[in-house]
């Protein structure tokens, strides 16, 4: 008989001292938009805060914690506990793939109830190479090389916004 058991791995949980540090914020305001997103540490929570606006042809806000190291590789998919606004967010993964010299993203979306904790599935191979917006062809996602974790917002709807994370997990399943 086949059993199918799942373990998890907390990649982040926003406590410790150096929590508040480790997160910053790249908004619009890099291309000359006037999106204004911030990130703050408060009770072992990330709050991801602020407005998008689509003057200027922008409309993105996002925040992205210190480059570390994440070995993903034995994981098959994240699990992510958010309270949200009823928006939709994305989840982005970085590694040291490059396209035209810089980074790119690995980004998958997702939708937040309105003011109610849920746990967000987000399958590994669902993401999707990303650059400035674009969609790529490639690279393919390598998760042994993680070196970033982030969270954007680009729904098109100018207002406030705010997502609450509580952690961040990595979700593997293996046969027994």
């Amino acid at each position: 008989m086949s059993q199918k058991s799942s373990t998890t791995r907390t990649l982040t949980d926003f406590t410790g001292p150096a929590a508040e540090s480790a997160w910053r914020s790249i908004n619009d305001t890099v291309m000359g938009g006037h999106s204004e997103g911030v990130p703050a540490i408060r009770d072992g929570i990330l709050h991801f805060t602020g407005h998008l606006s689509l003057d200027n042809n922008a409309g993105f806000a996002s925040v992205r914690g210190r480059e570390q190291q994440y070995d993903l590789s034995d994981s098959e998919s994240l699990q992510i506990r958010v309270n949200g606004d009823g928006r939709t967010y994305q989840i982005r993964l970085y590694t040291n793939a490059r396209y035209q010299d810089s980074k790119i993203s690995y980004a998958a979306s997702f939708s937040t109830p309105e003011n109610q904790w849920t746990t967000v599935r987000v399958p590994l191979n669902d993401l999707t190479p990303t650059f400035r917006g674009r969609e790529l062809e490639g690279p393919a996602f390598d998760p042994s090389e993680v070196t970033e974790i982030g969270f954007l917002i680009a729904d098109k709807r100018d207002g406030p916004f705010q997502l609450l994370v509580d952690w961040i997990k990595g979700q593997s399943h293996g046969g027994k």
